[in-house]
């Protein structure tokens, strides 16, 4: 079975509402699916949502790179999955959200001619039910409180709220009433996205102490170790790192110094799900906890890639966040299920999903594209 066409498709995803966070509001979604079709006519999809902040990768680039990449990939054994990523590499640097979607596609792919889920291609599944963080992002103070007693009504036992979209100070007050109505025996935790400095950051810590608050994401920009360390010194309550997780070394340098106890890994921020397993076995080694999440936007393709390798890692203490549920349609026939505040693994071979392709076609996005090189 040998790779006969690889094809990048641009789309923009309505949300259901606006999704808050700092330094950036979607309410579109920006993607990228990746269709690789065999020839024995058996098709492959994977997707990576454009996460400029994250990767530094837009629609337009990853279009790009997809193309670039194609010559190298056209002709290949498609379930040589280890020999793709080694050929993508050798040819382009970084790029992982590209990387990611082209990856996610080979193993849908080699998942659907063996007859296996594509967790088996990763390694032996750990669970079958996953608790799903629910975002609370609305980025007001009465919406954020509603959609917590929604959420709580509806099952989550896991919760993300936004912050670093207001002063430490409000974003402090509005946790702490979150926390309240969550109460008791839930998993919280609050999310700074690089929205403040390491002073804001100390001051949002300080005043959420006591609050219930699990852990605290990526207060400070992701390259400042020295801030997420200080941040991490001044409270009990766990930092983790996110936009400061790209690679294997990445994790090492943050348990090393002590600037997060846990990290969240993306498959875009990684190049795939294969090393984001390898990212979920070292943070196990090394004593540190996981969430493993989508971006915010991305269909159901790579949510269920993202629960497939939720499956298989030793430890997602902190929660698994799928954002598909946050869209107005889906690419997908039957969108990934949940129900509450949990999702099963997925046992159907490949990703277990079926792409629509009449929605991809509503929503696809033209796309001028050029060289890279």
């Amino acid at each position: 079975m040998h790779i006969k066409t690889v094809e990048p498709i641009a789309v923009s995803l309505p949300m259901l509402k606006p999704v808050v966070m700092a330094g950036e509001e979607i309410r579109r979604a920006g993607n990228v699916l990746v269709r690789i079709e065999a020839d024995n006519g058996l098709v492959g999809w994977g997707e990576s949502g454009a996460a400029p902040m994250h990767t530094g990768e837009t629609v337009e680039s990853m279009t790009a790179a997809v193309l670039h990449l194609l010559p190298h990939l056209v002709g290949r054994d498609a379930r040589d999955i280890d020999g793709a990523l080694t050929a993508m590499d050798s040819r382009m640097y970084g790029n992982h959200g590209a990387k990611a979607a082209i990856e996610i596609a080979l193993h849908d792919l080699a998942g659907r001619a063996s007859g296996r889920p594509v967790h088996a291609l990763l390694g032996d599944k750990k669970r079958n039910r996953m608790a799903l963080l629910g975002v609370i992002a609305g980025g007001d103070y009465q919406g954020d409180l509603r959609d917590a007693e929604s959420k709580k009504a509806a099952g989550f036992t896991a919760y993300k709220i936004k912050v670093g979209i207001d002063t430490p100070e409000n974003d402090a007050a509005r946790t702490r009433d979150v926390c309240k109505v969550l109460g008791s025996g839930m998993l919280i935790s609050a999310d700074a996205n690089q929205g403040y400095s390491t002073k804001q950051a100390l001051v949002y810590v300080r005043a959420v102490n006591g609050s219930g608050l699990d852990f605290f994401e990526q207060p400070v920009i992701g390259h400042d170790l020295a801030g997420m360390a200080e941040v991490a010194a001044a409270t009990d309550v766990a930092i983790g790192a996110d936009e400061g997780i790209h690679s294997l070394e990445d994790i090492r340098q943050h348990h090393k110094r002590k600037a997060a106890r846990g990290v969240s890994l993306k498959a875009i921020k990684l190049g795939g799900i294969r090393a984001l397993t390898e990212a979920g076995n070292l943070c196990d080694r090394l004593g540190m906890s996981v969430n493993i999440s989508c971006k915010t936007g991305e269909s159901s393709v790579a949510c269920a890639a993202a629960l497939h390798a939720a499956s298989v890692i030793p430890n997602i203490a902190w929660g698994l966040t799928l954002t598909h549920t946050g869209l107005a349609e889906d690419v997908v026939a039957s969108p990934t299920p949940t129900a509450k505040g949990h999702a099963d693994s997925l046992d159907r071979p490949g990703l277990g999903v079926d792409v629509d392709e009449n929605r991809v076609r509503r929503h696809r996005v033209a796309i001028a594209t050029r060289n890279v090189a």
